[in-house]
């Protein structure tokens, strides 16, 4: 069994959290800088949250911009609709990866209700 990726790991862990099922100091460890910050801002509006089918992550790529640093896309997938996480990895001095920036996509507009 091939080694899991930290872009893996860490799109599960963000998701748990941005779609309500993980409450945001959960990651309290695993980000630095701004990130956690950025991360409970998002976190109150729950992005990724759905009705109806539970979100998973459906695709990952990245970029690597430099040695140690990942830049990160994740497809969401809930159903029929799809939603976009992106964030960035850097690994410490201590070998261990933590998120420092995280973003996601607009939220799609709902259809308006016909009166």
């Amino acid at each position: 069994m091939p080694p899991v990726r930290p872009t893996d790991v860490f799109a599960d862990r963000l998701l748990a959290v941005l779609s309500g099922q993980r409450p945001v100091h959960w990651m309290l460890r695993h980000t630095a800088g701004r990130a956690y910050d950025d991360l409970t801002r998002l976190a109150e509006r729950s992005p990724l949250r759905t009705r109806g089918a539970r979100p998973v992550v459906h695709d990952i790529g990245y970029y690597v911009p430099s040695e140690g640093a990942l830049e990160v896309f994740a497809r969401i997938a809930a159903g029929d609709q799809l939603r976009a996480l992106a964030f960035r990895l850097e690994r410490g001095q201590d070998r261990r990866w933590r998120c420092t920036a995280v973003e996601t996509g607009p939220r799609p507009q709902q259809p308006p209700l016909d009166t």
